[in-house]
């Protein structure tokens, strides 16, 4: 592989995970799974007949910067 071809690849990557994402999502739901999401804060259960169950209200996200160290507990 080339430099060139390598990086045409990586600028890709994000096209590609969320095209991986999307077809896991609808595999699980049609496979009659349930999956989680988070929107606006919330983790919701999704089934497969289209109901949703809101399971907890999410602590806020915590903004870091590149380079920064967090201390996990």
């Amino acid at each position: 592989m080339t430099e060139e071809s390598i990086q045409y690849l990586e600028k890709h990557i994000p096209i590609l995970a969320d095209a991986a994402v999307k077809q896991a999502y609808w595999q699980a739901l049609a496979t009659g799974s349930s999956v989680l999401i988070c929107e606006d804060g919330v983790m919701v259960e999704i089934f497969p007949d289209g109901t949703r169950k809101v399971l907890k209200q999410l602590e806020p996200q915590t903004i870091v910067t590149l380079g920064q160290c967090l201390e996990l507990l």
